[in-house]
């Protein structure tokens, strides 16, 4: 099991071009996702035992304990799960959205897997939860460290928008017709980002409460909502009016972040759902998390580890029935 282990993960792509060949062979396809998956041997994702065998003209494996569902491939259980799209095209789909900067729209990925449109925004959406980070509760600053904190509005005028729209989107009431996002930037740390109801100071001081620790040192602008801080947090102003610089106090490195996201929403994925936002979110933090001391490669495998016990249908997707 080691021996082969060692094999798969010795020839592995390096880049896209290497990746579309290398995926090209089915058996590849399942021989990059079990050893991520399964690195210690086979396991059956109904029950769990490890008495298995792998029916090699099938591509699949079946458990040696009785019960239903016996039979299964390397999708069940993972956000491929249900899927007729082959997995040469998801893995080729996943390596693009992970690496791309400024995302990759649905049209741009159905012209290159050959898919519908439709077909292409399902698999980015279910890419999109394999690339959420899994923070467990865990806390941004603690011991002196240092957080900038913001946030940013995100969505289209409301003198362009229907009548309809602009009371659909509540405009004027402290929102513009926009959503508001919430930034927080650990200095050499990672950034994580929520979308708030509003400005106010209950919201941003739980949400603040909620991802950062104690013992910060926490950098914002002089917006109200920042009044009254807990004493926890050693809070340090810059007044954008005067400067955008005092010394350790600024929060051009969150504003770095929001210039890198709008970007990729603006320029690539043009309008989105405030319904879907957090998943963007997700996507632009985790190419912004893992941005260091990681090649495509390192990070197309950090979703591949990510992609078991995520199972997304069109109908929660959207909301509706299929």
């Amino acid at each position: 099991m080691y021996f082969w282990y060692l094999l798969v993960m010795e020839r592995e792509p390096q880049s896209l071009q290497e990746a579309i060949v290398y995926f090209s062979n089915p058996d590849n396809c399942i021989d990059y996702i079990a050893v991520r998956r399964w690195p210690n041997g086979v396991v059956c994702p109904g029950c769990g035992a490890t008495k298995v065998s792998f029916n090699a003209k099938r591509r699949t494996w079946k458990c040696g304990s009785h019960h239903a569902k016996r039979e299964f491939s390397i999708k069940v259980g993972t956000i491929y799960e249900d899927s007729p799209i082959s997995l040469d095209k998801w893995l080729t789909a996943t390596w693009i959205l992970t690496n791309c900067k400024n995302g990759v729209s649905s049209y741009e990925i159905a012209r290159d897997v050959k898919v519908t449109q439709k077909s292409a925004w399902f698999m980015l959406q279910r890419i999109r939860l394999a690339m959420q980070d899994e923070f467990f509760g865990s806390k941004l600053g603690g011991d002196g460290g240092e957080v900038e904190v913001d946030e940013t509005f995100i969505g289209g005028k409301a003198r362009n928008m229907h009548k309809s729209k602009r009371l659909k989107m509540k405009v004027r009431e402290d929102n513009w017709g926009k959503t508001i996002v919430m930034g927080m930037l650990e200095r050499g740390g990672k950034v994580r980002t929520k979308v708030v109801p509003d400005r106010k100071k209950p919201a941003i001081h739980s949400t603040i409460a909620e991802g950062i620790a104690a013992g910060t040192q926490l950098y914002t602008d002089d917006h109200t909502g920042y009044v009254d801080m807990s004493p926890d947090y050693v809070h340090s102003i810059v007044n954008h009016a005067e400067q955008y610089v005092n010394g350790r106090v600024h929060t051009n490195g969150i504003e770095n972040f929001w210039s890198c996201l709008k970007r990729g929403l603006n320029g690539t994925y043009v309008s989105v759902e405030p319904f879907h936002l957090f998943r963007y979110l997700d996507e632009q933090m985790f190419r912004y998390n893992n941005r260091k001391n990681l090649d495509d490669a390192g990070r197309f495998d950090i979703v591949v580890r990510q992609i078991v016990g995520k199972r997304i249908t069109f109908a929660q997707l959207t909301g509706k029935p299929n």
